[in-house]
């Protein structure tokens, strides 16, 4: 009985990895790139397994409510325009999935100018590790 137990965990592990490489290959368009020098394969690497990595993230903080396809396109649409000596205004649609966002990591760029001391405070709570 623990076999068949065993071979459900490694199929569902499997079909999470084969999940894995259509999101680079599909969805993150990663294709294959032909570098010969040891640096430039593992910074290639580096740089998918870094991307997958964060898209995980995301989808964990958003309690896997959407798609791999409503994230990326709602990040990639998610622009600012710059008023110099004032600060960043969004120039971008609220949906539910931005709320989601602002509300997953604790703060709204969705709704007037962000002056530019908000905008690099936001920035710099995005590289510091959480206690």
């Amino acid at each position: 009985m623990s076999t068949n137990i065993d071979n459900i965990k490694v199929n569902k592990r499997r079909w999470e990895i084969e999940e894995c490489f259509r999101i680079m290959k599909t969805d993150f368009e990663a294709r294959s790139v032909y570098v010969k020098r040891q640096d430039r394969i593992l910074a290639h690497f580096m740089t998918c397994f870094i991307a997958l990595i964060v898209y995980r993230y995301l989808e964990k903080k958003l309690d896997e409510r959407y798609t791999v396809d409503q994230i990326i396109s709602t990040l990639q649409e998610m622009d600012f325009m710059k008023y110099e000596g004032k600060g960043y205004q969004p120039v971008y649609t609220r949906t539910e999935l931005t709320d989601a966002l602002h509300e997953a990591f604790g703060f709204c760029t969705s709704k007037q100018i962000i002056p530019i001391k908000k905008m690099r405070n936001i920035c710099s709570q995005t590289k510091k590790p959480k206690a």
